[in-house]
C-alpha cells in the first residue's frame, strides 16, 4: 500500500490552541503527494478536454471511476448515470434547495443536526425547518409519521451514516422506512452520506442511495471527507431522472460541468487504487485518534459527561448535566486555550444547550490528549446553573 501521509502526521505536537470545533481533516492529513501523482498523470494524458466547460451533469470518465469505487466501497452497484457532480456537499444542497424548494416551504431536520445545513436552509433558502427527535438508530420514525399527519415536506434532511453532531448511524430498517414514507407521502429523501465511507469497525448499513429506484433519493457526497476540502468535489446520487433534472437547470447550462477540472484530477485516483488507498490510511489514522480521545474523557473528565465512543465519522456527542449552559463553558474553554462546538448550534430550536461536540480530526494524538484535559480542568472548576 502507498503511504500517502506526512510521517510528521503520526504524532503532532499540542498546539496552543486545541479548538475541538473544527470539523475538518488536520493539515498534515492532506494527500499532497498523491494530487501532485495525479496531476502529473493527467496532464502527461496531453489533451486540452480538462480545460473546457464540461459535460453538465459531469465528466464521463470521471462518473464512471466514482461509480465503480463507490460500487466496491458501498457494495451495491452505483452506475455513471445516477451521478451528478457537484462543487461539494453544500453546493449539492444549495442546488437541491434551488432546484426543489421556494421560501416559505417546508422541510424536516433532525434534532439535532449538521449546524451549518440549517443555516443554508433556513437564512439562505427561507425554508421552514421542522426537527424530527432522534435517537441511538438515528431519525425516529414514529415521530416522524406524527409529523406527516400535521404537515408534508418538500423533503426530509437526514445525516445517516455518523451522524454530525451525534456520531448515530440510522438503522437498516429505519432507512427503508423513511424512503417508503417518501412514496407514500410525496416528499424527497436529501441523504447527507458524507461520512458513509469513515467507518473505523463495523460497516454502516447500506448507504440511502442505494434506493435511487424508489424516485425520491437525492444522496449527497463528498470527496472533502476523504480526499481534501479544498477540492470542493462532490456528487449527488439519485434516479436518473433527477440527475438529468439537476443538470438541466441554468447554471450548469451556462457554466458546464461543475468543478470539471479537479474531477479530471481525482479521476486519476480512483482509477489508479490510489484513493481507495489514503481512504485506508485515513481510517487507520481517526480509529487510532478515536482511541486517544475516549480514553483522555475517561481520565480527565469521567463520570462527569456521557457519551459513546463512535465507530465512524468525525465527531464525539458529549452531554452534560441539564443545567449545564455549554455556550457559557466555551468562554471557560477559551480561557485555557481549547473549544468545542456548543450543542445549541446544533437545535433547530434552540435546545441542547448541555450538550457538546468534539472533532477529533482535526488534531493529532498528543493535542487532543492535552485539549481534553484542558478541557476537563474547566469542567472541574465549573458550577452548573442553580435548578
Amino acid at each position: 500500500m502507498a503511504d500517502f501521509l506526512p510521517r510528521s502526521s503520526q504524532v503532532n505536537r499540542a498546539s496552543s490552541v486545541i479548538d475541538f470545533g473544527i470539523g475538518q481533516p488536520s493539515f498534515d492529513l492532506l494527500p499532497l503527494e498523491l494530487m501532485r501523482r495525479a496531476t502529473a498523470a493527467r496532464f502527461a494524458e496531453g489533451d486540452t478536454e480538462l480545460l473546457s466547460y464540461g459535460y453538465e451533469q459531469g465528466d464521463g470518465r470521471f462518473r464512471q471511476a466514482l461509480a465503480d469505487f463507490l460500487t466496491a466501497e458501498y457494495a451495491t452497484a452505483v452506475t455513471p448515470q445516477e451521478l451528478m457532480i457537484t462543487a461539494g456537499a453544500s453546493q449539492a444542497l444549495a442546488l437541491i434547495c434551488t432546484l426543489f424548494t421556494k421560501p416559505g416551504d417546508t422541510v424536516f431536520v433532525e434534532e439535532p443536526s449538521y449546524f451549518l445545513a440549517l443555516r443554508i436552509l433556513r437564512e439562505d433558502f427561507g425554508l421552514n425547518a421542522v426537527p424530527i427527535p432522534t435517537n441511538e438508530k438515528g431519525m425516529r420514525m414514529d415521530a416522524l409519521e406524527e409529523a406527516l399527519a400535521r404537515q408534508r415536506p418538500v423533503f426530509v434532511y437526514t445525516i445517516p451514516a455518523f451522524q454530525n453532531p451525534t456520531g448515530h448511524t440510522l438503522s437498516a430498517q429505519r432507512r427503508a422506512r423513511l424512503v417508503a414514507l417518501g412514496q407514500e407521502y410525496d416528499f424527497l429523501v436529501v441523504a447527507d452520506e458524507v461520512y458513509q465511507l469513515l467507518h473505523y469497525a463495523a460497516r454502516p448499513p447500506a448507504p440511502v442511495a442505494a434506493q435511487t429506484a424508489s424516485g425520491r433519493v437525492l444522496s449527497i457526497g463528498s470527496f472533502s471527507k476523504i480526499l481534501a476540502p479544498g477540492l470542493r468535489l462532490g456528487w449527488i446520487q439519485t434516479s436518473p431522472a433527477l440527475a438529468e433534472h439537476l443538470a438541466a437547470c441554468g447554471l450548469v447550462d451556462s457554466g458546464g460541468g461543475l468543478n470539471h477540472f479537479t474531477s479530471n484530477l481525482v479521476r486519476v485516483a480512483l482509477e489508479r487504487g490510489w484513493q481507495a488507498e489514503y481512504l485506508q490510511e485515513l481510517r487507520g489514522v481517526y480509529r487510532r485518534r478515536i482511541d486517544v480521545m475516549d480514553a483522555a474523557l475517561h481520565r480527565y473528565i469521567g463520570s462527569r459527561v456521557r457519551w459513546q465512543k463512535p465507530t465512524g465519522g468525525y465527531f464525539f456527542w458529549l452531554e452534560m448535566d441539564a443545567r449545564t449552559e455549554t455556550v457559557g463553558l466555551l468562554s471557560a474553554a477559551s480561557e485555557v486555550n481549547t473549544g468545542f462546538l456548543p450543542g445549541a448550534r446544533c437545535s433547530s430550536v434552540g435546545g441542547l444547550g448541555h450538550c457538546l461536540r468534539l472533532s477529533f480530526a482535526h488534531f493529532g494524538e498528543e493535542a487532543i490528549e492535552e485539549g481534553v484535559a484542558r478541557l476537563g480542568q474547566v469542567l472541574a472548576s465549573y458550577e452548573p446553573k442553580a435548578a
